[in-house]
């Protein structure tokens, strides 16, 4: 039997997992609802173990030109991401594999086992230009399933051994495996990890990142990189009128005193089938407060769920947005928080390709 119910049928709340839901994907032609059958006096609930299918990719470097965002290349280990995060703009993605940007999202995963190889050869090419490389631009590349595969680990080992400028923006405290590598890294200005945290309540964030590492822990994690000296930021996302918004000093406040020194923030997004997964999570976990979550998320979207335009996207409009700008504003500069847009404290000029012989002997 198929996990997925169309769009408006829920799968449940299954444990450990964050959507809801499990929507057909936009590109599907045909959809499946499970039926009761008169079989059973309760519903079953689905069991959700994560599935992971190792695949081979021919590249591994994804370059984009958006012009709100800091950096210009990227590379994902896994698709599919297991924290779970229900707000997550990367679902989408799934629906070009056939698979449900809702359950099958954090359950149907893809694990990139030649990405170090396949670096290494992009890396070794005279048409290459170095620019920093971004780690967790899509999925997070310390998700769970990192301790198994060690993906992420084998990319750093490349970029370590290049010199290879490198960004990390991750929910995980798993993060703290790779100091060995990244503080080497951090000496030479090479790299600049980014946490994420929206909020400090346990709780809240149980149910809206439910495999991802606790607030808490993540501040300690900010900790733990700074006095290896690596430089650390906050990335205050995504910041979700009415429900996390009030936490925006706060946050602030308890990265800086962890020694977090760069500060960004993102304000919700809601594309395509995020807006109906966004919906059913409010209407379950917080239905008091869905229809005022929503209203507010669209009167910093100019009347719509998601505003899709450069620049406005990242930040929202209107007034609430423009209040929220402040807010960040001014406690970036209490604090004496870094909020530049562009990672430029990183130096991309110790770059070395790869050696050629060591290249050769891959094939």
């Amino acid at each position: 039997m198929s996990l997925k119910t169309h769009a408006g049928g829920h799968a449940g709340p299954s444990k450990g997992r964050g959507a809801t839901i499990n929507p057909e994907g936009r590109f599907e032609t045909r959809t499946r609802e499970c039926e009761d059958d008169g079989w059973f006096q309760e519903p079953l609930e689905p069991k959700l173990d994560t599935m992971v299918t190792e695949e081979r990719v021919k590249s591994i470097i994804a370059r984009n030109e958006s012009p709100d965002v800091p950096f210009s290349q990227s590379l994902n280990p896994y698709r599919g991401c297991e924290h779970g995060c229900v707000y997550c703009f990367a679902r989408p993605s799934h629906a070009y594999l056939n698979l449900s940007p809702g359950l099958d999202f954090e359950t149907r995963l893809f694990a990139k086992v030649n990405a170090a190889e396949v670096l290494r050869a992009e890396l070794a090419r005279s048409s290459y230009r170095c620019e920093l490389i971004a780690l967790g631009a899509n999925t997070d590349p310390y998700q769970p399933i990192e301790r198994r595969y060690r993906i992420t680990r084998s990319v750093i080992e490349v970029l370590h051994a290049c010199r290879h400028p490198l960004g990390i923006v991750t929910k995980n405290a798993m993060v703290e495996r790779d100091i060995d590598l990244l503080a080497p890294m951090a000496s030479r200005n090479l790299v600049e990890v980014s946490i994420s945290l929206n909020n400090l309540d346990s709780e809240l964030a149980r149910r809206l990142e439910p495999r991802c590492s606790a607030p808490a822990r993540r501040l300690e994690t900010i900790r733990r990189l700074t006095a290896a000296g690596i430089p650390v930021g906050v990335l205050v996302a995504p910041t979700i009128p009415f429900l996390t918004d009030d936490q925006l000093e706060r946050v602030l406040e308890a990265a800086y005193a962890a020694g977090a020194r760069r500060a960004a923030y993102v304000l919700l997004r809601l594309p395509y089938e995020i807006k109906d997964l966004f919906r059913a999570w409010l209407e379950h976990h917080y239905p008091l407060k869905a229809a005022h979550v929503m209203s507010r998320v669209q009167a910093m979207r100019g009347g719509r769920d998601n505003d899709p335009q450069f620049g406005s996207r990242m930040r929202g409009s209107g007034e609430l947005a423009q209040l929220l700008a402040a807010r960040f504003r001014l406690t970036c500069r209490r604090l004496g928080f870094h909020c530049a847009a562009r990672y430029d404290g990183i130096d991309t000029t110790q770059f070395r390709p790869p050696d050629a012989g060591a290249q050769l002997a891959l094939f």
